[in-house]
């Protein structure tokens, strides 16, 4: 038998006997072979053909075949070569089972002739099965009470090979508790078994695995193991112990119901009802921790029941126990230290101390104001405060000791701009998200006396109507104080001075609380036209201060005079005006004149002039011009007419309601041999005083000289504004009258809706000079209804046409009216004396001439010329 490649040496050697034995075998009419068990497939058995003594070349023709009485797939022969072959995998557990011997039996048969061989195939034993223990893993259960060396019995392992391959050896795994006992060949009664030589401890060691192997005596050995769990049964003799004495927890203040504090864990190394723990607070606990906390009875978790709160506790110290079901019940007991932690839910609080209040306006800047104190209950970042002022006032937040803070002035203060502050203190701790709260601080300003009264207007215009009642109320001046209280107390009074040769306050008055002036006296336009004075307001504070307002009063004239009848140049016997009239005399010729004044202005002294209804006759040949007193024919005079004719003259201004005078004209007619004869003396008006005529030829001739010059300077002023200024649409032309005058009552407006009818020429062209006081100003709303400039503004537009037009009346004054003017002045050196008041001139213009002379009752500062 020859060993194939893949064979170790011993293996052939082992072949090589199994050769010789089976040739030996055939010697003696049987062979005998032996192959291991598990060969593969092919592995070499015998030459069984030449064993057998047979040709190969015969195998084929004798039918050459081996049956096997169990199973003829095991072997095979290689009629080829007559070798002996494994053809499949042979298990010699499986055919022989345990059995010492096993082999396999071949019958060989061949014919012609026929011939049997008997053949055996021993199969040879190899360890190819380890020990086996009838489980993998063995339980055992044994008491911690359980004395020392106890035996507790195993059961062993098998080997399904046999002989050495089969013999068993056995090893525990190294432990303090057990040692094995192996029973030698004459105990084969007595069961393996292990020895306790260590007293067990099940809270120490509740279980042990340990690891029992058996090793067969096969080359290479096999081994089979199991794994003993061996469970140490309780005994209650332990109480339970928690992890730790003392447990530390933080806990947020705001945790809510039902929140998991902590699972406290405490063990029992006893089991069963021994090892079955209850907790509890301890005995001792506060109600207090009941009221917050609760512990599960089962699980030992420690939830929250109550509120927590920070500021009110800041830890909890919960005694907690674990009682086993043993007996006797045995318990352990830990500590549960439950640390609030602090969580921003308390807002700062602000507490504001006032110190001094108001506060001045004048107080120095860094005066303290308030002291505000902040406190926060939170804790950390959470109770860390800062404060804030509103923006833009004059006040700062001084830290002066932690959270206290003082409110001092920063900036000057002003009562009048601002005279109170409503401030507010805002805290704000640090906390995510921060609170805040805030506080409101009242600081009201106090007035000091820092400022004078002051008046809207630094001067006031007043219209007053002469003729006034005493005492009556004429103008209100009102100082308005930007100070408080008594700082603010105005009181008013006159500044004292002379108005002509009397006291300021004989003529008015002016209440000290409500600023109200009175007039004392009536006023009369005639005497004074502009009363200027000056009102002082003063506080009443310390020091006091005070200032002063103007008050302009123009007196305003009313229709007080009647026309005056001025001093005729022939008078008769029964005090009327004699005129001597030729006969031979034409139609329009002026044959005289009637003469009068009136101490009024405007249109109160505006004077027209008509002959009385009953007077006039249809053969009467004279007529009346009713703005110049002018008696002229009104047709040519013939011998028919009577030689003598009395008309009576009615004089009546222009004033609501008008006031006339009469005079009594006698007109004689003469032929014209016959001369005029000129009284030497007249009697003036009513009045019968005597004004003795002077020689007035030398005056005549200045007078004509001074005019005459006069003439040609206004000419060469006037041809010299002319190319200068042209004058504007809507002004007057060269000789056409402009209008400067006053209304009914004496302002503007009725003179500015006649100025069409005037400036166009309208009415006879005559004019007629009035001056007036310079401080008397246009009615206000005379633009407004006329849509045309002021009268103020219209004069100082035509400064030319007004000067050329006033110089040329003054001329035309001078020429005419000489003669009158002269005896005027003469009579006034027997009367008192009256000033013209003022250095302004102001023109009139109406629709006709009228020539009148300076009477007697003209007033101061009110001349007129006709």
């Amino acid at each position: 038998m020859v060993c194939r490649s893949g064979y170790d040496p011993g293996r052939r050697h082992l072949l090589l006997f199994i050769t010789i034995l089976a040739a030996w075998e055939a010697g003696r009419g049987q062979l005998h072979y032996s192959v291991p068990e598990e060969a593969k497939h092919g592995t070499f058995v015998g030459r069984i053909a030449q064993d057998l003594g047979l040709e190969l070349a015969e195998l084929v023709p004798r039918l050459f075949r081996a049956v096997c009485k169990f199973r003829g797939d095991l072997l095979e022969v290689n009629l080829q070569n007559g070798i002996l072959f494994v053809n499949s995998r042979i298990d010699r557990e499986e055919l022989c089972g345990r059995s010492a011997e096993c082999s396999i039996h071949l019958e060989v048969i061949v014919d012609r002739p026929l011939q049997v061989f008997h053949v055996d195939v021993e199969v040879k034993d190899i360890n190819d099965n380890p020990p086996v223990f009838p489980a993998t893993q063995k339980n055992l259960f044994i008491a911690e009470s359980r004395p020392l060396d106890s035996r507790f019995p195993l059961e062993g392992a098998s080997d399904a090979d046999i002989g050495e391959n089969a013999l068993l050896t056995y090893r525990l795994s190294p432990n303090e508790y057990f040692s094995l006992d192996v029973p030698t060949s004459n105990q084969q009664v007595k069961p393996l078994g292990l020895v306790l030589r260590k007293l067990l401890d099940r809270e120490k060691t509740p279980e042990l695995h340990l690891l029992l192997t058996a090793t067969d005596g096969g080359k290479p050995e096999l081994t089979g193991t199991v794994q003993l769990l061996i469970t140490v049964l309780d005994v209650n003799d332990n109480a339970p112990v928690f992890d730790r004495t003392l447990y530390t927890v933080k806990l947020p203040e705001n945790a809510s119901i039902g929140t998991l504090v902590i699972h406290p864990n405490a063990s029992d190394l006893d089991e069963g009802l021994n090892g079955d723990i209850i907790y509890s607070f301890s005995s001792d606990v506060s109600p207090d921790i009941k009221s917050k906390f609760h512990v599960d009875p089962v699980s030992g978790a420690i939830t929250v029941i109550g509120h927590m709160d920070f500021e009110e506790s800041r830890a909890h110290k919960i005694p907690v126990e674990a009682v086993d079901k043993g007996f006797p019940p045995l318990a352990g007991h830990c500590t549960v230290l439950v640390e609030v932690v602090d969580v921003n839910d308390n807002a700062p609080q602000l507490i504001i101390k006032t110190l001094s209040l108001p506060v001045k306006e004048d107080a120095r800047l860094g005066t303290v104001i308030a002291l505000i104190s902040v406190t926060d209950l939170d804790a950390d970042a959470n109770g860390q405060v800062t404060c804030s002022l509103t923006p833009h006032v004059p006040f700062k937040l001084v830290s002066t000791y932690k959270n206290y803070y003082s409110l001092v002035l920063d900036s000057a203060l002003d009562r009048e701009s601002m005279s109170a502050y409503e401030l507010v203190v805002t805290a704000r701790d640090g906390g995510s998200p921060s609170l805040w709260a805030t506080a409101s601080v009242s600081v009201e300003v106090a007035d000091v006396n820092d400022n004078a009264p002051a008046f809207a207007q630094s001067e006031y215009t007043v219209f007053v109507k002469e003729n006034n009642p005493p005492g009556c109320h004429i103008f209100t001046v009102s100082a308005g104080d930007a100070d408080a209280q008594e700082n603010a107390l105005v009181s008013y009074s006159l500044v004292e001075r002379r108005v002509g040769e009397r006291a300021l306050s004989s003529y008015v008055s002016v209440h000290s609380e409500s600023g109200k002036v009175y007039a004392l006296q009536p006023l009369d336009h005639e005497e004074l036209e502009l009363l200027q004075f000056q009102v002082s307001a003063r506080d009443a504070g310390m020091p006091p201060l005070g200032s002063n307002v103007t008050l302009q009063v123009f007196v305003l004239d009313e229709n007080d005079n009647a026309p005056a009848l001025l001093a005729p140049r022939t008078r008769g016997t029964d005090g009327a005006v004699s005129e001597l009239v030729l006969r031979s005399v034409g139609a329009g010729v002026v044959v005289g004149k009637v003469r009068a004044v009136d101490a009024d202005s405007g249109y109160n002294a505006w004077l027209s002039y008509e002959v009385q209804p009953e007077t006039v006759s249809a053969r009467i040949p004279f007529r009346v011009g009713l703005y110049t007193g002018e008696i002229s024919t009104t047709r040519a005079l013939d011998e028919t007419d009577a030689p003598r004719h009395r008309l009576l003259v009615l004089v009546k201004d222009h004033g609501e309601p008008a006031l006339t005078a009469t005079a009594t004209v006698l007109v004689s007619l003469v032929d014209s041999g016959q001369a005029p004869k000129a009284s030497s003396r007249a009697s003036v008006g009513a009045t019968g005083a005597e004004v003795t005529l002077v020689d007035v030829n030398v005056y005549l001739i200045i007078a004509i000289c001074a005019v005459s010059s006069l003439l040609v300077l206004t000419l060469l002023l006037y041809t010299a504004l002319r190319c200068s200024a042209l004058p504007t649409e809507g002004e007057c032309a060269l000789g056409k009258p402009t209008l400067v005058c006053s209304s009914e009552v004496g302002s503007w407006s009725y003179s500015q809706q006649r100025r069409q009818r005037v400036c166009s020429g309208e009415g006879p062209p005559k004019t007629d000079l009035m001056a007036f006081s310079p401080g008397l100003s246009p009615c206000a709303g005379s633009t407004e209804r006329t849509g045309e400039p002021s009268a103020s503004s219209d004069l100082s537009g035509k400064v030319g046409c007004s000067s050329i037009l006033f110089i040329y009346i003054i001329i035309y004054f001078f020429l005419k009216d000489f003669e009158t003017n002269v005896v005027r002045l003469v009579s006034t050196k027997k009367k008192k004396k009256k000033k013209i008041s003022r250095a302004w001139w102001h023109t009139s213009v109406v629709p006709s001439t009228q020539e009148a002379e300076v009477g007697e009752s003209l007033e101061p500062g009110a001349l007129r010329l006709q």
